[in-house]
């Protein structure tokens, strides 16, 4: 994310920063730490960008260099409609940046089909490694940009890693245990089948959200869920945070919590990279143990069948 402010853009330039979570407020303070302009573009917690928001900033400002986003905003388990937003800066002097950290490997975005000029990823997500790792493709409008940038950087030099690259090595010494591992992550993946591996991951996606909604919670993102993690609103009656602790250290199953102003509120259960359907089974039915050890009214086994009955798909 740093890579993409400091090789495409200089100070003074003007980006949206799409803000509906943690991750899109990192990218414009990144953006801002580089002295960029920032038009923050915030949006409600749990819901994905509108279009037409982008567009009416876009329009009002000219000189916009850049569009911010998340494919997958993992605080609030939202997609943002990066298909549309990159639409809109096509035909503009301006590119469209995708943070696709859990994303790609999730869920499909065809960077060139869609006309995403810089989608970004890590090797701790969907490529089933440890942290380390992050990928960067850039369209060749991108690279132009790059050609124009006045930012200083030194590590993070993209021009210089891609005349590298073209020689068949790297700039600096790489994380070569974790390239060794991505390898054997691809095959995995090439295994299986590309549509397979998203087909994969919306089914553990929907099994997920149904067994939340057979317990009778909210969800945080019932309109445009992501794929990749699914938010579930606890009982208000239940501290959110004291649950995801229960989980961990007396049960044995890692979730996560809520951030900022979701901090205690909600549950994120992660179904992306080495998971498969018994991992969510587990995770069902360890949150259906702990909502009634924290006095929840639900029925045992209500979650877990909700789930068995869409993760069952693949075994008829």
């Amino acid at each position: 994310m740093e890579g993409s402010i400091s090789n495409l853009f200089s100070a003074g330039d003007e980006v949206i920063a799409v803000n509906g979570g943690k991750f899109g407020e990192r990218w414009g303070q990144i953006a801002e730490a580089y002295g960029l302009k920032v038009h923050w573009l915030k949006v409600e917690w749990g819901k994905a960008v509108e279009v037409d928001a982008v567009k009416e900033l876009l329009d009002a400002n000219p000189n916009i260099k850049g569009v911010l986003t998340q494919a997958s905003e993992t605080s609030t388990t939202v997609a943002h409609p990066v298909r549309e937003i990159a639409a809109l800066t096509k035909d503009r002097d301006c590119l469209t940046i995708v943070d696709g950290i859990t994303a790609v490997g999730v869920f499909d975005v065809p960077m060139d089909k869609w006309g995403i000029d810089v989608l970004l990823s890590g090797s701790q997500k969907a490529f089933m490694l440890p942290p380390g790792l992050a990928f960067a493709t850039l369209s060749e409008k991108a690279w132009g940009f790059a050609e124009k940038s006045e930012s200083r950087r030194y590590y993070f030099d993209f021009p210089k890693e891609r005349k590298k690259i073209a020689a068949k090595t790297t700039a600096y010494t790489p994380a070569v245990s974790l390239i060794v591992g991505l390898r054997e992550s691809l095959s995995l993946i090439k295994k299986e089948g590309l549509q397979n591996t998203f087909a994969r991951h919306d089914r553990l996606a929907r099994a997920t959200r149904a067994a939340g909604l057979a317990l009778g919670l909210r969800l945080l993102a019932p309109d445009t869920p992501s794929n990749a993690v699914t938010g579930i609103f606890v009982p208000e009656e239940i501290d959110g945070a004291a649950f995801v602790k229960y989980l961990r250290d007396d049960m044995g199953v890692t979730i996560a919590g809520g951030q900022d102003h979701l901090k205690g509120k909600i549950i994120r259960v992660a179904h992306l990279g080495y998971a498969d359907t018994f991992d969510v089974i587990i995770a069902v039915s360890a949150i259906e143990m702990a909502l009634k050890k924290f006095g929840a009214d639900i029925t045992l086994g209500a979650g877990v069948s909700a789930a068995e009955n869409i993760l069952s798909e693949v075994y008829k």
